[in-house]
């Protein structure tokens, strides 16, 4: 699984997915709210791909840290293009939680792989 880019790009996506469900959620919406919540953060994540080249290695941490960069800072001029508003609280909610996901998974990801090469026997 950890060779295959396109497959570990996808968890950006379910990232930023899982992102607007958990806010969608605590406010009680409904599910055309949380797609329309996480479209401007996943058009900034692939943004971040795009400029970072993550495709080529999606564990890298420069890699992560251009995507949450995309998601966070494309996102949140598409949202306020898209309200009107951009409360404080909410980018700094955006910031952090894309962060921990955007980041979270890489860092799972490369905790995996280097317990695995681990128990490989040389």
């Amino acid at each position: 699984m950890l060779r295959r880019p396109a497959l570990l790009l996808i968890l950006d996506l379910v990232a930023v997915v899982v992102f607007a469900v958990v806010g969608r959620a605590s406010h009680a919406e409904d599910v055309a709210g949380t797609l329309a919540t996480a479209m401007p953060f996943a058009v900034g994540a692939g943004v971040g791909v795009l400029v970072a080249r993550a495709w080529r290695d999606p564990l890298a941490w420069r890699s992560g840290l251009l995507v949450w960069a995309g998601a966070v800072v494309v996102g949140l001029a598409l949202r306020v293009l898209i309200t009107g508003r951009l409360p404080l609280s909410f980018v700094v909610v955006v910031t952090v939680a894309l962060g921990v996901l955007v980041l979270g998974w890489r860092g799972l990801a490369r905790l995996v792989a280097a317990t695995a090469r681990r128990r490989v026997p040389r």
